[in-house]
This record gives C-alpha cells, structure tokens and sequence, in this order.
C-alpha cells in the first residue's frame, strides 16, 4: 500500500526515513529482521530506488539498519530508530519555531508601519487645531546654546521633565511628523508640541535652559 507523505517542505528522503523509523519502533518491522528491498519500498513509497537509497543510508548513519550490497538491508537497532525519531522531530520543531518567529516579525512590521501611518494622519490633523484635547498645540525654537541640542528626547526625558508631548519638528523646510525617540535636536529646530496650558512656561524653559558645558 502506498504511503502518504505529508506535504512541507522536509525532503522526501527524510520523510520516508523517519516513516521506516516508526515503523521499527512501533514493531512493524522487527530488530533484526531483513527489510524489504530498494525496488519494493520505492514501489510502497511511490518514489525513486534512488530516494529510497538516500533514506536507507541516512538510517544506515544512525545505526538504526546495516546496508549490505550483497545481503539486502537488515534492521539493527529498534533503540537507535526512537533516537532518529526524536532528533528529527526536535529539528523540525526548531523549524517551526523559526519560521513562526519570521511571521510574527513580518505581522508585527506591517501592524507598526499601520499605527505609524494612522499616527501620522491624526497628528497633521492636530497641527491645524487650535485645540485639541490633549491641551493646546504650540511651537518653539531651540536656541543655538540650549542644553537639547545634540540630545534626543529619549536622552532628555522630554514627557517626564515638560508634561509636553512633541508632535513634529521642523528644520529648514523638512517637516519631521511625530519623530521617534531617537531623532536629535539641533538649533533652530522648531518643536511642535502639544500640553495643558500650565506646562507652556515648563517647556519653554526646559529649551532654553543653557548647556553647562
């Protein structure tokens, strides 16, 4: 009867090795016992005498058979066929793992480039307010001595120290939307933000506050 090889991308050979694995250890075919020729289990699996080969001489490697060009094929070791089985299915689990980590990784970039586009369209729409809720929107200049230039507002803590929370950043004529934690200041940037009136005089001396160096 022919066997049915699930379809992924592990070589045939190596499918139809860990097959004849099971099947030793589920003592179908016995320790000790010859096993069917090249010609039958190429017939059986529906493949090449040649794949046969390949998986005959992977088992051979393992010590779970003995391969005589005279004599035939004989099965060893029903001990040595559970230690290919579990080495292969720890590989191909490491497979899996890989291959679902490399998913997760494509999902988890398109769902950030989603939130950064949709970011974007709502912080040009709060630079064209007024008001917004989370307080008024406003802009200042970075003065050439200030102790933010050369920093980023990772390195300054910008939320933490202000209350402030930047929306853009203008240099000469490049409008930076919602910059990341990593983009440095430099003078004469314009920095947009937004916060509760209270916080404007915070902020406004947070930038100008001279570096003591």
């Amino acid at each position: 009867m022919e066997k049915v090889l699930a379809s992924n991308k592990v070589p045939r050979y190596i499918k139809i090795a860990v097959d004849i694995a099971n099947r030793i250890d589920s003592m179908e075919f016995v320790e000790g016992d010859k096993l069917k020729g090249r010609s039958t289990l190429a017939s059986e699996y529906n493949v090449s005498p040649e794949t046969i080969r390949r998986s005959a001489s992977l088992l051979e490697d393992m010590d779970v058979i003995k391969v005589s060009e005279k004599s035939g094929i004989f099965i060893t070791s029903s001990k040595q066929a559970r230690v290919f089985i579990d080495k292969f299915s720890a590989k191909n689990d490491l497979h899996e793992t890989r291959d679902l980590l490399k998913r997760l990784r494509f999902e988890k970039a398109n769902l950030e480039k989603q939130i950064d586009e949709n970011l974007d369209s709502l912080l040009e729409y709060t630079l064209g307010q007024k008001k917004v809720n989370l307080g008024a929107s406003y802009e200042l200049s970075i003065p050439r001595g200030s102790h933010v230039v050369g920093k980023t507002t990772n390195e300054l803590k910008f939320w933490y120290n202000t209350g402030a929370t930047i929306t853009a950043v203008k240099r000469g004529t490049e409008l930076f939307i919602s910059p990341g934690p990593h983009m440095s200041f430099l003078p004469n940037d314009i920095v947009y933000f937004v916060c509760a009136e209270e916080h404007f005089q915070r902020v406004k001396d947070f930038i100008a506050h001279e570096d003591s160096i």
